[in-house]
C-alpha cells in the first residue's frame, strides 16, 4: 500500500498527536464477556502469544510492548467507552477491535474521529472498509469468504438451500454476498432468514427454514448462538440434510460434539500453508487447541503493529499512520501467511479452508 492522498491528509490532521512513551502500549476492544466471550478470549490468548514473542526479540524501540485490553461485552456504546478510555487516560497509539462487524464498525467511527489509528483484526463485514481513512483491516472481507462458501456448497450438489443469518452488519452482509453470487452461479436461495443474536430459542426460525424443503442449510451465527441453533435443530430432526456454516469457529467451542457431528463448513485459514509453529506455540501455552480461527488474525495483528510502531520511530499518531503505511506495503508474514494492504488499507491476500466435525472435533475437509 503506497503512501497516498488519503493517508496523507488523515497524518496532517494529527498534528497534535501523543509524545512518545517509555513504554510502549496499545489498545485493545474485546468481548470479554457475553455470547462472543470466548471468541474474545481466544483473540487475547492470540496477541499475548505475539506480544510474548515480540518482547523476546528485543520489544518495540528498545521497550517492552504492552496492551490494555478493555471489555466491550458486546454491546457497542460499551465498546465506544472502553475506547475513550484508552484514549483519553492510558493515552494509547492505536487501538484492535471489535470482534463483531456490529461493533466495530462504530467503535473505529469513534476513532476516526478522534484521530487514533484503528486495526480491525477479525471483522469481515464489507462495510468495514468504508469506517475511515485511519482504520485498517488485518482480516479480508466477506465478498471474498462467501464466494468461496458459494462455490463450496454446489459443488457439494446442493442447489437449493435455506440461508439463516444475525441481523447486524456481518450478518446482513454474509446474506447478501452469498445469496447474490450463489444464484449468480445457479443456485437458489429459496429463504433468507435474519435472526436476532441472543435469543433463548431460535426454533420458530428453525421450522420456517425447514418449510421451504432445502437440499441443505447455510447459516453463520455467533458462540452460543450456534451451540444453541445446533442443539434445536438437531432436536427439531433437522439434521437428515446437511448443515453448513460460514465461519464455522465462530461457535464450534460452544456448541456440544452431540449436536454438531457432521457439520460441515468453511473458516478463514489460521495457519500459514506448512507452518504448524504458531499451532505449537498456542497449545502448549495453553494446553488446548485454537478456540476458532481468529486468534491467528489477532496475533498478526499485533506483530503489524509492533513492525508500525517501529516504522514510526515512537508513538506519535501521525508518524505512526506513516508506519501503518510503510508496512502494508512491505507486508509482514505472520501465523496466517502474508499480511499486506491495499489502497484503501484492507488486506489484500486472504486464506480460507474447508471444514467439518469428525468425532466431535474440526478437521480439514479437503
Amino acid at each position: 500500500m503506497k503512501i497516498n492522498l488519503r493517508l496523507l491528509a488523515a497524518a496532517s490532521l494529527l498534528a497534535t498527536a501523543l509524545p512518545a512513551h517509555a513504554d510502549v502500549v496499545i489498545g485493545a476492544v474485546l468481548p470479554l464477556s457475553g455470547v462472543n466471550a470466548s471468541g474474545g478470549e481466544d483473540l487475547r490468548r492470540g496477541m499475548e502469544l505475539a506480544v510474548k514473542e515480540v518482547n523476546e526479540k528485543g520489544g518495540v524501540l528498545g521497550e517492552p510492548l504492552r496492551v490494555i485490553y478493555e471489555d466491550s461485552g458486546n454491546v457497542p456504546q460499551r465498546a465506544i467507552d472502553a475506547a475513550r478510555k484508552l484514549v483519553s487516560v492510558d493515552n494509547v497509539a492505536l487501538v484492535i477491535g471489535e470482534y463483531s462487524s456490529g461493533i466495530t464498525i462504530p467503535l473505529g467511527q469513534y476513532l476516526v474521529a478522534e484521530g487514533v489509528p484503528h486495526l480491525n483484526a477479525v471483522s469481515t463485514s464489507g462495510l468495514v472498509r468504508g469506517i475511515g481513512a485511519t482504520s485498517f483491516s488485518m482480516v479480508g472481507l466477506d465478498n471474498v469468504s462467501t464466494k468461496f462458501a458459494a462455490e463450496d456448497v454446489l459443488a457439494r450438489g446442493w442447489k437449493r438451500v435455506a440461508l439463516m443469518a444475525m441481523n447486524n452488519a456481518f450478518g446482513q452482509g454474509i446474506a447478501s454476498n452469498f445469496k447474490s453470487q450463489f444464484e449468480e452461479m445457479g443456485g437458489e436461495v429459496a429463504t433468507t432468514i435474519i435472526y436476532t443474536s441472543g435469543q433463548t430459542s431460535y426454533r420458530r426460525e428453525l421450522q420456517q427454514a425447514e418449510g421451504v424443503e432445502p437440499d441443505a442449510y447455510v447459516f453463520t451465527a455467533y458462540g452460543a448462538d450456534g451451540g444453541l441453533l445446533m442443539q434445536e435443530s438437531y432436536e427439531l430432526g433437522l439434521h437428515d440434510k446437511p448443515w453448513y456454516s460460514i465461519q464455522v469457529t465462530m461457535h464450534d467451542a460452544d456448541t456440544p460434539a452431540e449436536f454438531k457431528e457432521g457439520l460441515i463448513g468453511m473458516d478463514v485459514d489460521y495457519t500459514a500453508a506448512g507452518d504448524d509453529s504458531y499451532s505449537k506455540a498456542y497449545e502448549a501455552a495453553y494446553g488446548q487447541s485454537f478456540a476458532s480461527a481468529w486468534s491467528g488474525y489477532a496475533h498478526d495483528t499485533i506483530l503489524f503493529a509492533a513492525a508500525a510502531l517501529e516504522k514510526a520511530g515512537g508513538t506519535d499518531r501521525a508518524a505512526v499512520l506513516k508506519g501503518i503505511a510503510q508496512v502494508g506495503d512491505e507486508g509482514i508474514t505472520g501465523a496466517t501467511g502474508e499480511l499486506k494492504l491495499d489502497k484503501d488499507g484492507q488486506r489484500l491476500w486472504q486464506p480460507y479452508q474447508k471444514l467439518k466435525i469428525v468425532d466431535g472435533k474440526l478437521a480439514r475437509d479437503e
